[in-house]
Order: C-alpha cells, then sequence, then structure tokens
C-alpha cells in the first residue's frame, strides 16, 4: 500500500455579520491595509475585503483575535480578486 500525502492546510472560518447596514463585524483578519471615513480595506483568510460607505470608523481591531468591528453608514462590501490578470482586449485576441 502507497503512502499519499493527503495534506490539506486547514482553512479559517470568516464571518460577516452586518448589522442595519450600520455595525459590520469581521472574523478572521489578518491586517487592516488602510482605512478613512469612506472605506476600510481588510486583509482577511479569504482575501482583501473592501468596505465602502460614510463616517466610517473602527469600533474594535483586535488582530490577536482576528476581529474587527466597523461603524457608520456601509453602503458596500467587496472581495478583491485575487486572481491574475488574464489580460487585456489584444492577448485575447492574439492567442
Amino acid at each position: 500500500m502507497a503512502y499519499e500525502d493527503t495534506y490539506r492546510p486547514v482553512e479559517t472560518p470568516q464571518n460577516l455579520i452586518l448589522e442595519s447596514r450600520r455595525k459590520l463585524s469581521v472574523t478572521a483578519v489578518k491586517d487592516v491595509e488602510s482605512f478613512d471615513e469612506s472605506a476600510v480595506v481588510i486583509n482577511t483568510a479569504r482575501g482583501a475585503l473592501i468596505v465602502r460607505g460614510s463616517e466610517l470608523h473602527m469600533e474594535k481591531l483586535s488582530l490577536d483575535s482576528g476581529e474587527v468591528v466597523v461603524e457608520g453608514t456601509i453602503d458596500s462590501l467587496e472581495y478583491e480578486s485575487s486572481a491574475a490578470p488574464t489580460g487585456g482586449f489584444f492577448s485575447k485576441l492574439f492567442k
């Protein structure tokens, strides 16, 4: 019987809880890249999360436990694509 290496890294579960578009709780946070009153960029185990809105502020930041709480008027949540760019129109045209 041959030995198979079936090691798979354990994925950190992530939760996003948005309460009345005024309070966002995020888990599995690695780092906060930038923040101001209109946008917060959070590096998570699942990729970069961009929070957009107005009057945003961080109510809680704990990198030890991987938690962030953002309060303010939240307009959008968007994960930044981690896929490498495939090229533009001409690169697809001349394959």
